[in-house]
């Protein structure tokens, strides 16, 4: 049981949270801070929180457990912030998708209490935002990353597992530099390709007309371009060695691709085209499949 919960960002993924808490009967109280007083009251009015706080140092004040769910450029902020203010039982996580980055905030601005940071990464979401996004349903088998630090406390660490746990989530542990790699190939680069390919089509003259014609599939891939923009532009700064490694390979491959097309070679098109669809085919046959998917 969580006695007070302090989210920190009341939008889809931390308002997502605390209803999954209180749905099960695991938090007593829930104090809600967002530097936009509108999403404040509008979370307050949806009974995500149970009180709105006017500053971070209100918001954690007396809370046993603190989730940090803002875009990742201010993650720094928030954490130099609250680190006066938190107790000395006080755990603080948080649900940033380039760990290292926020791992490297928090040893600097949570000083002698970062060992109460536990590194996490909820691998869930919608293209939508804000706090009428937020459903407790959310994390229900989906993956929650952990990627606990050497100074990370023990006990911390296993309150924050039982936490997501309770909220519906798998979770399991991994290095932080094989997280940033893993995510930067399955998310964050497909990411980067929907919004270049939208953003492509969107300055053609005829993209009224391109995009009436859209077939499903098309709205499937770009779909995930509808997410929010300052929440990708932070990602893909916070993530960017892994990234740009992707988008060269990618680059490369796509090369070989319009190559073939160019010289009319049917058998290599055949080949990559076919390798792809038995990977992809082959993976997502497996029935224990967790969606991963953040949006």
């Amino acid at each position: 049981m969580i006695k007070h919960l302090a989210i920190i960002g009341v939008g889809l993924i931390g308002g997502s949270l605390a209803l999954a808490l209180k749905k099960a009967g695991l938090v007593e109280q829930v104090t809600g801070y967002s530097r936009s007083q509108a999403a404040r009251e509008e979370a307050l009015a949806l009974g995500i929180i149970d009180n709105t706080a006017e500053s971070l140092a209100e918001a954690v004040s007396d809370a046993d457990m603190v989730f940090v769910a803002v875009p990742m450029g201010a993650m720094q902020t928030v954490f130099e912030q609250i680190a006066p203010h938190l107790k000395p039982q006080t755990i603080v996580t948080d649900g940033g998708s380039a760990k290292q980055q926020v791992i490297d905030a928090a040893r600097q601005a949570l000083g002698n209490k970062f060992d109460q940071f536990v590194p996490g990464h909820p691998i869930a979401g919608t293209e939508k935002s804000g706090p009428s996004a937020a459903f407790s349903e959310l994390y229900q088998q989906h993956r929650v990353v952990l990627t606990p630090v050497a100074e990370t406390n023990k006990s911390a660490l296993v309150r924050v597992r039982q936490m997501w746990q309770q909220a519906g989530a798998d979770v399991f542990e991994m290095e932080v530099e094989h997280h940033d790699v893993v995510l930067a190939a399955t998310s964050h680069l497909p990411h980067v390709l929907a919004f270049n390919l939208v953003g492509m089509l969107a300055q053609r003259e005829d993209c009224d007309e391109v995009l009436r014609y859209a077939a499903g599939g098309f709205r499937d891939f770009s779909r995930i371009a509808s997410s929010d923009a300052v929440m990708w532009r932070d990602i893909c700064l916070g993530n960017r060695s892994a990234i740009l490694e992707l988008l060269q390979q990618y680059r490369s491959g796509l090369d070989k691709i319009e190559q073939a097309i160019r010289q009319d070679d049917g058998d290599y098109l055949i080949d990559i085209f076919g390798r792809a669809k038995r990977a992809r085919d082959t993976r997502f046959a497996d029935p224990d499949l967790k969606d991963n998917s953040e949006v």
